[in-house]
């Protein structure tokens, strides 16, 4: 550093949660690096309202042929409270199991630290392998934690498992977060058929454009949140999948009302 020059302390904002906003990491006066820590959010996210944007639309625009509006809304908020109690219920069962693998597989780590010492200190070893790293550089690691079982149990779960202990409070955060993404999203296809009570097909139109364009919308937004580079393709490509799903839903539930309606004749 020549003489006048300043220097300015690196800073590092790190939120320890994953699941949460984004990391923002301040190196220097002139660089700053944001990297987004919400991906399993985003992802219970994605998962309900995909599922609440196809699943009570293809439901509501089979039932359009009864040319009830009262009997489309009635069964599509039933379907809407058990659709999103089911998905709840799946996203905290998967959150609880999240934890437990990470609790069985830490236990067994630690019996293989004190029972074999040796093939685990060479599979620190065989993580650094890839890199280049060579033994007598990874010599004083190695040795520090043999010290410390602990963080040696830690350092096979991240970096040879690949694993990191869950939020306790994943379980209920994912099954609040899918339950309730899948019934804002099923709300979205029903509301025609609520504010357009005596036109059923004009209805279904309505439900058809206002849940691709929420498609569309949903996509771009999960791109631009995300960070995502090209987010009108991720548009196109969420409203085409969605639409495929809903296409494919709707045709089944015709086809079970067309054959239901010829055997009750």
């Amino acid at each position: 550093m020549t003489k006048g020059e300043t220097s300015e302390v690196t800073s590092i904002f790190v939120h320890t949660d994953p699941q949460r906003v984004p990391v923002h990491i301040h190196i220097g006066p002139d660089h700053e690096e944001k990297h987004f820590g919400g991906a399993k959010i985003v992802r219970d996210v994605v998962v309900g309202m995909s599922d609440g944007l196809t699943v009570p639309f293809a439901l509501a625009a089979g039932l359009s042929a009864l040319q009830n509006s009262a009997i489309i809304v009635t069964a599509g908020l039933a379907e809407l409270a058990a659709g999103g109690i089911s998905m709840g219920l799946g996203g905290y069962l998967a959150g609880r199991t999240e934890i437990q693998h990470y609790d069985a597989e830490k236990e067994r780590e630690y019996f293989e630290v004190q029972n074999c010492p040796k093939e685990e200190e060479e599979e620190i070893y065989e993580v650094f392998e890839p890199y280049g790293v060579s033994r007598e550089a990874l010599q004083p690691l190695v040795e520090k934690l043999k010290l410390e079982p602990e963080k040696w149990v830690d350092f096979m779960m991240k970096f040879e498992l690949g694993l990191e202990r869950p939020d306790a409070n994943r379980s209920w955060e994912s099954a609040l977060t899918i339950g309730g993404s899948y019934i804002v999203g099923g709300l979205i296809p029903l509301l025609p058929y609520v504010f357009i009570k005596h036109d059923t097909s004009f209805a279904l139109g309505v439900s058809c454009g206002v849940t691709l364009l929420a498609l569309a919308v949903f996509g771009f937004g999960k791109a631009k949140f995300t960070g995502i580079s090209r987010p009108w393709l991720s548009a196109l490509e969420t409203t085409f999948t969605g639409a495929t799903a809903a296409a494919a839903a709707f045709l089944a539930a015709h086809g079970a009302n067309h054959l239901t309606g010829a055997h009750t004749s």
